[in-house]
């Protein structure tokens, strides 16, 4: 078979992203052993005489995108299995019944092979947050979640956990000249990482139109419940870290990747629907064959937005140790929206982890609670069960619309105020009560992690909503 490039495609006149990505995926699958010549000659027959290979069993789906006599069934169409994929669920007294019932469906997708369930899982869209779900090659843009890369990053720094209140208006004004919250704009000073410089972003025109905004938005975080804070972490004995056990400064943040990744997460979810039929219920499951070229394309996408939020969260951790004087003594990062290619009961699977955090044997993490609770620093045990996973967090208890209803700002500045935390922005839709209790999920997930440390924060910087 020909390797047919999509610039090849879009010179016969396959100018749209379903028509490249129907093309090839049927190329991939049907034409292995035609020859490239052959196989350019039919795409031009299909493009120029669509209406009569609309009834032809694969082409059909090909020649669909160039008639207006589509015919639903020219598109891959799938309904659920009635068995459904194995699924464990860690915590369940403290999932609500939407959620268990997103997974279950997940787990009726063809294309599943195993799924689990965090404590702290809540309902989504597609898959639920805190949703971990196996497949057999296939990718599904909202099994990663718009907001791909979403993480944490835990820096401990050399001071001592009194240094936060002997200089708490430092760390306050800091906190405010070298953050940025909110779905536009930017830090006022332009940021430099060698992210910018990632051939990646001169793959597809999707990239290449999104790089402008990524460059403003560099170092900067989003709204909802993304945060930077510092705070207090104590280590214990003999941490992964392999620092000293005692007690330090360190500063914790929670965004993702910004503008780039929901403009990716929003294209290639469209392309998914598109090409990959459901039943309505299970639209948002879509997926995308790993051979096909949309597939590969969402692959890169999404891993340049995880290194993306990456280099955000680098840039502000510098900026605020450089500008208090702090040195970094350990970082420990991960994400948390993300897909991964990992091997699972001796075969290679795709995982997506939609609010779960990798926790393999040894593998480090960090767990938050609320702005006025711990995190926990914990590493991983390497649970088969659980696809080598945890928590995200505490997880919602109520919604941000019922959380607004609930609270009112002079409650949450009494929680503060009790706390001894100082909160720069931040909304009631963020109060402590609108989230579980962190010590409830830590504890329903003490098999699949150990804890090596606990963070408190005590100036915490949000979006104000």
């Amino acid at each position: 078979m020909g390797n047919i490039k999509l610039k090849t495609l879009s010179k016969l006149g396959y100018t749209t992203d379903i028509a490249r990505s129907t093309a090839i995926n049927i190329i991939n699958k049907h034409c292995k052993h035609e020859t490239e010549e052959q196989i350019l000659a039919q795409l031009v027959q299909v493009k120029e005489q669509p209406d009569e290979w609309l009834s032809h069993e694969y082409w059909g789906k090909v020649a669909s995108c160039f008639t207006e006599k589509t015919i639903e069934s020219v598109f891959d169409a799938y309904e659920l299995n009635a068995d459904a994929a194995p699924l464990s669920v860690y915590g369940g007294k403290h999932i609500d019944t939407t959620a268990k019932q997103q997974m279950q469906m997940a787990m009726q997708l063809p294309v599943s092979v195993q799924g689990a369930l965090m404590p702290d899982a809540h309902a989504g869209y597609g898959l639920p947050v805190g949703g971990v779900l196996a497949t057999n090659n296939a990718v599904i843009p909202y099994a990663v979640g718009v907001d791909i890369g979403c993480r944490m990053a835990l820096t401990i720094t050399d001071a001592a956990d009194t240094f936060i209140k002997r200089n708490k208006h430092a760390i306050t004004e800091a906190l405010r000249a070298h953050t940025h919250f909110g779905m536009e704009g930017g830090l006022e000073q332009k940021q430099e990482h060698a992210v910018m410089d990632d051939v990646m972003f001169s793959t597809t025109e999707l990239l290449r139109n999104l790089k402008g905004k990524a460059y403003r938005q560099l170092g900067s975080s989003g709204s909802g419940n993304h945060f930077v804070e510092f705070g207090t972490i104590e280590l214990f004995n003999n941490n992964s870290a392999g620092l000293p056990a005692g007690n330090y400064t360190a500063i914790l943040s929670h965004s993702g990747s910004r503008g780039l990744g929901a403009a990716v997460a929003m294209h290639y979810t469209q392309i998914a629907m598109d090409v990959c039929r459901l039943p309505r219920e299970a639209k948002n499951l879509a997926w995308l064959d790993m051979n096909s070229e949309a597939g590969q394309e969402y692959w890169l996408s999404m891993t340049l937005a995880g290194d993306y939020a990456k280099a955000c969260h680098e840039r502000i951790h510098i900026n605020l140790c450089k500008t208090l004087g702090l040195r970094q003594l350990a970082t420990i990062e991960n994400h948390h929206n993300f897909a991964w290619k990992e091997m699972l009961n001796g075969k290679e699977v795709i995982v997506h982890r939609k609010g779960a955090t990798p926790a393999h044997e040894g593998e480090m993490g960090i767990i938050p609670g609320s702005m006025t609770t711990a995190a926990y620093l914990v590493k991983g045990a390497g649970v088969a069960a659980s696809i080598n996973s945890a928590s995200h967090g505490a997880g919602r208890m109520m919604s941000r619309k019922r959380a607004k209803e609930s609270f009112t700002v002079s409650s949450l500045k009494k929680e503060l105020a009790k706390a001894e935390v100082t909160l720069i922005g931040g909304s009631v839709e963020e109060a402590p009560n609108a989230y579980k209790d962190i010590e409830q999920v830590i504890s329903a997930q003490s098999q699949l992690v150990t804890i090596e440390g606990r963070f408190m924060p005590k100036v915490v910087r949000m979006n104000k909503e």
